[in-house]
């Protein structure tokens, strides 16, 4: 099941208050987006669970441990999300 762009906002407003737990309820949800994905890398890496965040990374599609530290993974990915909402 996709989670919609308003709990993908609530999750990633989660992480950035570092409510790892409020966000992982919510990206668990959804194992196809790979936003959601990412975010539930970012979850992984908050608690401490590498080899998690790692395997959540591979299905984002994104790679791991170059992103820097985690608020840049999350202003990257919050960036990600809003851009995919513009159309220019």
């Amino acid at each position: 099941m996709k989670i919609g762009n308003s709990e993908l906002d609530k999750a990633i407003a989660d992480l950035e208050a570092g409510n790892w737990q409020g966000a992982h309820e919510i990206v668990q949800r959804d194992d196809q987006s790979p936003l959601a994905c990412w975010a539930h890398g970012i979850v992984h890496l908050m608690e401490g669970n590498e080899a998690n965040a790692r395997y959540w990374f591979r299905q984002a599609h994104r790679p791991f441990g170059q992103g820097g530290s985690i608020a840049e993974e999350i202003s990257a990915l919050k960036s990600t999300a809003e851009k995919g909402r513009t159309k220019v």
